[in-house]
């Protein structure tokens, strides 16, 4: 496994759909490797998402890893590795709360994104067999962020007051504490 480059905003595969992973695909030697490459990624970087086409690869997988505790987003419950191939969301409550999201595609920037606070979540696993989640809070904030990733999106684009947008080291100046 390998910790892959992160590709930026303006990269053109960030602004392309990724395309379904095929069901021969899914438990395959490639995808193993590719799933590898992005945990050693994702550790590396110190992020808690990661999207297949922020590494160049241009298809629909992402994993995400909440850790527990405290963050700059408040106690967090944690959420443990989990891998969504073909990932499918279905908003539950339309009622939406704002965070201040970041992104490893768009490093020094945070921006106020309002997003659903109550979804749903079906997905393949590794082993082809279909799965739900149903999130809420923060992890439904999170696999929002990552999704929109799968479908050529990036959090800026979400951003409704552009005087929201600001680097990180502004946020951690004027609005963090």
């Amino acid at each position: 496994m390998a910790v892959r480059t992160i590709i930026r905003m303006g990269h053109p595969t960030l602004r392309l759909p990724a395309r379904p992973l095929r069901p021969n695909e899914i438990g395959s030697e490639a995808i193993r490797q590719l799933l590898g490459d992005m945990r050693d990624t994702l550790k590396d970087e110190g992020g808690i998402g990661l999207a297949a086409p922020q590494i160049n690869e241009p298809v629909r997988l992402a994993i995400i890893e909440i850790p527990g505790g405290a963050s700059r987003y408040g106690t967090l419950e944690p959420m443990p590795l989990t891998v969504f191939v073909n990932p499918r969301i279905e908003v539950i409550d339309p009622a939406t709360a704002g965070c201040w999201e970041g992104c490893l595609s768009v490093p020094g920037l945070r921006g106020f994104v309002e997003r659903p606070q109550h979804v749903r979540v079906t997905f393949d696993t590794l082993q082809g067999e279909p799965a739900m989640l149903e999130l809420s809070g923060f992890p439904a904030t999170v696999v929002q962020h990552e999704f929109d990733h799968l479908d050529g999106k990036l959090f800026v684009d979400r951003i409704t007051d552009l005087t929201k947008l600001v680097f990180e080291d502004e946020y951690k100046r004027y609005i963090e504490p």
